[in-house]
This record gives C-alpha cells, structure tokens and sequence, in this order.
C-alpha cells in the first residue's frame, strides 16, 4: 500500500512541476467559476422575477370587481414555473422549455418562453453552466492529467526497473488512479459549492450528494479509459491523441447523433396539426356559450325534469352555468388526452435520445444530472400539468358560481342591463394559490436510474478492462 502512495505521490509532484497541467487546470477553474457566477444570478434572478409575477398575478386576480363570471373565465390567469433550487448549477431544459402560461376558460395555451434578452444580457456564456463544463471540459482536464501515465515511464526508461524492483503493472496502475482519483475530488469541490446555495432554496443535501456521485462516476470512466488507453497504446503523444478522438466522438458527435436520429424516428407532430385534428374532436361538443345548442338538448330536458318543472326559466339555478360548467368538462376530458398524447410523444423522442448513453457515458451524465436537479422534461410536464389542474378548478369555480349567484333572467338581460348580470368579487376567491415545487428526491432518483446505472455499466467495463490489461504491462 504504500508503494500505491509513493506512485500517487510523485504523479502530484510532477504536475505541480508541469505548466502545462498548472495552466490547463486554472482555466478550467476561472472558466468553471464564471458560468457558476452568471448562471447563478441568472437563475436566482429569474426565481425572484418569477415569484413576484406570480404573486402579482395572483392579486390581480382577486381584487378584479364585480363582474359576469363568464367574464372572468375569459380574463383569466398566469402560472409561473419557479427554476428548481439546482438549476443554478444544472438549469436543464430551463433555457428551451416555456418558463408562464396563461389559463383561461375552453383552451390550453402554450407555455410562453422566456425573454429574448436572457440570451443577450449574458452573450455567448448565456448556455454555459457548471454542469456542462464538468460533462465536456473536466474530462478534457482528466486527459491532459493522465495520458502520459505509462508512457512518460516508458519514455525515461524506469518503467524496466520499477517492473524488476517487483512493483507490479497493477500496483503502478493502482497509484495512478489514486493520484488521478483524488485530483478529481478536488475537481468536484466547486460542484459542492456551486449547488451549495441551493440548500438555502430548499433543496434536500441528499441531492448534492448525488450530484457528487455521479459526477464521480462519470469522471472515473475518463480516468480509467485514458489510463487503459496509456497501457494500450505505447507513445503518450498517441495516447492523447486517441483520447481527443473519443472525447469528440463521446462529447460532440454522438449526442449530435442521437438527437438528429431520435428526431426522426420518433419525431412529435407539431402543434398547428395536432390543432387541427383536435378542433374536429371540439367541435363535436358543442358550443358551451349557447344554452340552446343542439348538444345539451338532452341534459335540458334531464334538468326540468330533476327540478320539476317546464322551463328553464323557472329553475331555481341558471342553465347557462350548468351547461358551461358541462361543456368546460367534456372539453377539458378532450384537450387532457391530446396533451397526454404530447407528453408521451415527447417522452418517448427523450428515451431514444438517453438510450445512447449506452453508447457515450456524455449522454448518460447529461440526462442523470438533469433529473436529479429537476430541471428535466418530467419536471416540465408536472408543471403543465399541475397548470391544468388550478386552470380546470378556478374555472370550474366560476362556472359553479354562474349557477348559483347569477339568476337566469338577470343572465340573459346581460346585454341591456349589464349591473344586474355582475355577481360579487368575493366568489373570485376559488383560485387557489400556485407554487410549483421542485419533484421529490426519491422520485428524481427513481427517474434517473437508468441513467445512473448506464454511468455504472461504463465504469466497471472499462475499469475490469484496465485491471486485467495492467497484469500485463510490459516497457
């Protein structure tokens, strides 16, 4: 054991002496703590923007005045999706993905994007993270760090009689990847203390944990594949050289691949199509703004007669809410099952791009990270989602009060007499406040298993591979 510290110790010694490797590592460090810093004020800025519009939405709201409450369905509200506590370290789909979205009554908008200006206040560092730095430069660094492990020995001909002296090809090993292993734990502390301040937000220490861990794993993969290739491959010019390749390969092509490909063969209808397919479906329904359309001829003549009585006028409730409040239900059970359909689609065109993480360890890291900093696109559905559910409630509320508070005489005279058909701005009450939250850790974890275990099948590959090839370690 001590002869693996000795080894480990000297690899230290000599990349203190190296400039190269001193050099490489700062700005590693100042390009990592510049994307820390501006996507950590950005995303916190855009929390506290978020958060404010969303309380002012919510005040707006309430203090309207008295109004028809078919009115109201129609003026509608804003939910605002908050960025999860780690998305200053791991923002995700954040910056593609729609960050407000208004409800209203009889639709389901779109969620809006974010500013154009988010790009140009922050120019060409607006997409870089601490997260993509640690999936596509530190393992640039590890590269640089450990491709001339064997073959520097070899090149100032000690290798020879360190092997005489009975130091084994597994011991040598051994000592390196100590050496190399704990330069990257020092490597991950930034990581530490860049999703530290998402504790402050909320956010559980067990996820930072797991952020380390698989940033661990994934750094490891890199170390034990580059030093694998410096047993391999004699030279350690040709070891870098090689080991750029794959970083290429690993890091730009292959996920450029995967995305063209998922794009194809599990491509997602546009939005204008699935419109128009849907509005078939809707129109079907029936126009829940005429109380006399043919669609709600049925429930009619089932209402007079629960009540007991001939015409609608007489009913002690206002027909014209109780068919709305119908009409919203259908209507939403129609739009529900088309967005479902999206969000399948969707899902599934993101597996087919995760499953190359069986070909590139990049993509693998990407989609573990993500998820577990809840900035994925499960997160993003459960915003549209949970969206949905206050849109169908507050406007069903509504339509609940446009049958109770608003006589069907009063309704009908709307047009002449407008006061009369106003119900009191109390009933503007039923809209619930709206927070959303990041996802629980143990169903973040649940999520991001098979990417976690795609990160574990890389490591012991390539790291059984380097055991049984440093047996045979020859100068």
């Amino acid at each position: 054991m001590k002869t693996i510290y000795l080894i480990a110790l000297s690899e230290w010694l000599y990349w203190i002496r190296s400039r190269l490797v001193i050099g490489s590592v700062l700005i590693f460090l100042v390009l990592l703590s510049v994307s820390a810093f501006f996507t950590s004020f950005h995303m916190d800025a855009e929390s506290h923007v978020r958060m404010h519009q969303q309380a002012k939405a919510d005040k707006t709201f309430l203090a309207q005045p008295d109004r028809h409450p078919h009115r109201m369905v129609h003026y509608g509200h804003y939910a605002f999706r908050t960025p999860a506590p780690l998305a200053g370290f791991d923002p995700g789909l954040d910056s593609v993905t729609g960050k407000s979205i208004f409800l209203e009554g009889h639709r389901q908008n779109t969620v809006m994007f974010p500013e154009s200006s988010v790009s140009t206040d922050f120019g060409g560092l607006a997409r870089l993270n601490p997260a993509l730095i640690y999936q596509i430069f530190a393992p640039l660094v590890i590269i640089l760090l450990a491709y001339n492990a064997i073959g520097r020995e070899r090149e100032a001909a000690v290798l020879t009689p360190m092997l005489a002296l009975g130091i084994t090809g597994r011991t040598l090993i051994a000592g390196k990847a100590l050496a190399l292993v704990s330069f990257m734990v020092l490597m991950l502390i930034p990581l530490l203390i860049s999703a530290a301040f998402a504790l402050v937000e909320g956010e559980s220490f067990m996820a930072l944990l797991m952020l380390f861990a698989i940033y661990f794993i994934y750094l490891a993969i890199w170390i034990a594949l580059t030093l694998l290739m410096s047993i391999i491959l004699k030279k350690g010019s040709t070891v870098l050289a090689a080991m750029t390749g794959l970083w290429f390969v690993f890091s730009l092509v292959l996920p450029s691949i995967a995305v063209n490909t998922a794009s194809k063969t599990s491509a997602v209808p546009g939005k204008i199509e699935t419109d128009l397919v849907m509005l078939k479906d809707v129109r079907k329904l029936g126009d829940g703004h005429n109380a006399n359309d043919p669609a709600f001829k049925k429930m009619r003549q089932n209402i007079l007669e629960k009540y007991n009585v001939e015409h609608i006028e007489d009913l002690p409730v206002n027909f014209r809410g109780i068919v709305a409040m119908k009409s919203e239900k259908k209507l939403a059970e129609v739009l529900n099952r088309y967005a479902k359909e999206r969000m399948v689609a969707e899902a599934k065109q993101e597996k087919a791009i995760a499953d190359y993480g069986w070909f590139t360890p990049t993509i693998a890291i990407a989609f573990a990270s993500r998820t577990i900093a809840g900035t994925d696109l499960s997160n993003y559905h459960r915003f549209q989602k949970e969206a949905e559910a206050l849109r169908y409630k507050f406007v069903q509320g509504l339509n609940q009060a446009h049958i109770k508070a608003l006589s069907y005489k009063d309704d009908m005279n709307r047009n002449k007499d407008d006061k009369s058909a106003r119900i009191d701005g109390s009933n503007w009450q039923v809209l619930d406040k709206f927070e959303f939250r990041t996802e629980d850790l143990s169903l973040r974890i649940g999520n991001a298993t098979s990417s976690i275990l795609m990160l574990l099948a890389w490591l012991i590959a390539i790291s059984g591979l380097l055991i049984w090839r440093s047996k045979g370690i020859k100068s």
